[in-house]
């Protein structure tokens, strides 16, 4: 059996930026499986993966495009203090659930407190990087019906 579309795939994997640092890894034991084909990685490892069969190791490079975007400075923005959770000392760093101009939810990183505002990022924090994947590819089995028809392994 190969990854294909509506196959769980199951992975080891290190990822590092392009100076060589890991930004993270699976740990032992701790494979990361998924359903190929629906989005649930990023599209350049996926391309990359499809096709692989057990015990195959893929080093992939992945642009900004097929990773996680490239970097949208419309996506920096101020929100008053006083919005913010009254009950929480804010640091940068820290995330946040919002909602974007259009609805959809966004997770979003403090990047500066000042006294009467904040500054919010709704950039992933790997937007506009190139990304480093070592892969080892552990399992392959059919997706059920439920978990195809869900788009994420059960």
């Amino acid at each position: 059996m190969v990854v294909a579309n509506d196959t769980v795939v199951t992975i080891a994997y290190t990822l590092k930026d392009a100076d060589g640092s890991i930004i993270d890894a699976s740990g032992d034991g701790d494979a990361l499986s998924y359903l190929h084909g629906h989005q649930n990685i990023v599209p350049g490892l996926e391309s990359a993966l499809s096709g692989k069969a057990v015990g195959d190791e893929v080093n992939a490079e992945v642009a900004p495009e097929e990773g996680y975007g490239e970097r949208r400075e419309d996506l920096v923005f101020s929100v008053p203090r006083d919005r913010m959770p009254a009950d929480t000392e804010l640091e940068p760093g820290m995330q946040f659930r919002a909602q974007g101009e259009e609805g959809q939810e966004m997770v979003v990183t403090l990047v500066e407190v000042g006294e009467n505002e904040v500054q919010m990022d709704g950039n992933h924090p790997l937007a506009g990087q190139t990304l480093f994947f070592d892969v080892a590819v552990q399992d392959i089995r059919e997706a059920t019906a439920e978990e195809i028809s869900h788009g994420h392994v059960h």
